[in-house]
């Protein structure tokens, strides 16, 4: 009883030789192949459009189409194009094996072939052609895996973008908050010390806003901070400019390149976009609407200061707004040479007055 051997590979055999076909299909399936059969070239291309072989033994001298042309027309398939096609004849001129192999043959034999032979090199050409294959698959595999890895890693920097744009952005008011306002500060202090420009600082606080969250509550507090942040950051249009929200009630508005004239045209424009929301407010003693104190500081930086003595002279600006009667803004000029300030008040009733003042 003959033992079948296992499926090694499909084989297809293009012959017009009816003994030669036979012949060879008894053998090959012996040794463990399935095995196609046809006799000449369309019937071959013909049969290929429903079983792909793995390796293809293809006869020369056919009726018909040869087997030169047989191959061509495989090659010019997209389907059929790879498959390993090993060329059989009786000629054995040079020219007609260098033409098999220019092509793009992988093998020649020359007829009267012998059986041991076909099989070595079928099982050699299959190898081959197995071993593509799979180089194939795992280079696609690969090709996934390395996109897959792109889309991963740019889900990533985009997580860890908006990560970061949480980690330096104030969740009620949608400002730069405290931590970024602090790097921006010293980033612009390096820079302008080393151009020698000027840098201008603006400490805003809404007036009496305890008293606003006392009568009115928490909710209507945080949209109240909402609203003066979202006016501020209307009225502030320099894209290098910063509005945060410093702390509380509190906001900065960073202003680089700018002296204390222009840096006190903004901070009145703030003061009006913040007032011209009309902001309910009958707990404040200075107006029937929510209003904002300003501070301004301007210097010139330079690498023997610091930006924590600018916070501090803005912040003294702020203190001298509200003690003069809030709702206005005040300048103090920060000098790194003279423990000296000059002070300007700036309100609804005196702007044309300080505008034509030499600041």
């Amino acid at each position: 009883m003959s033992v079948q051997q296992p499926d090694k590979g499909t084989i297809l055999i293009v012959d017009d030789s009816p003994s030669s076909l036979e012949a060879l299909f008894d053998f090959l399936t012996m040794a463990g192949f399935q095995v196609l059969m046809a006799p000449d070239g369309e019937s071959a291309i013909e049969k290929v459009k429903h079983t792909c072989p793995d390796v293809i033994l293809l006869d020369i001298i056919m009726p018909g189409i040869d087997g030169f042309e047989t191959y061509r027309r495989l090659k010019a398939n997209q389907s059929t194009q790879d498959i390993p096609v090993i060329f059989m004849s009786a000629l054995s001129q040079t020219s007609v094996v260098v033409k098999g192999f220019q092509l793009g043959a992988v093998d020649y034999i020359t007829k009267p072939t012998q059986q041991e032979i076909i099989l070595a090199r079928v099982t050699t050409h299959l190898t081959i052609q197995k071993l593509r294959r799979s180089l194939q698959a795992q280079n696609e595999q690969l090709q996934q895996e390395i996109q897959q890895r792109h889309q991963a890693e740019a889900a990533l920097q985009e997580a860890n973008e908006e990560l970061s744009r949480l980690a330096t952005l104030d969740s009620l008011t949608q400002l730069a908050n405290r931590r970024r306002f602090d790097e921006c500060l010293n980033q612009w202090w390096r820079i302008l010390a080393r151009e020698q420009l000027p840098l201008s600082l603006l400490l805003c606080d809404v007036d009496f806003f305890k008293l606003y969250n006392d009568s009115r509550g928490h909710q209507a507090g945080d949209e109240c901070l909402h609203q003066v942040a979202q006016a501020m950051k209307r009225a502030v249009k320099r894209p290098a400019d910063l509005v945060a929200r410093y702390g509380g009630e509190e906001f900065a508005v960073i202003l680089p390149n700018t002296h204390g004239q222009g840096a006190l045209q903004v901070a009145e424009q703030i003061r009006s976009s913040v007032t011209a929301l009309a902001i309910a407010h009958p707990s404040s003693s200075i107006s029937q609407y929510v209003t904002l104190s300003i501070g301004v500081s301007f210097t010139i930086p330079c690498h023997n200061c610091c930006p924590e003595q600018l916070i501090a002279v803005a912040d003294q600006a702020l203190y001298r707004a509200k003690a003069s009667g809030r709702d206005r803004a005040v300048f103090i000029r920060f000098s790194h040479t003279q423990n000296l300030e000059r002070c300007v008040y700036w309100n609804t009733t005196a702007i044309q007055q300080q505008t034509q003042q030499n600041i």
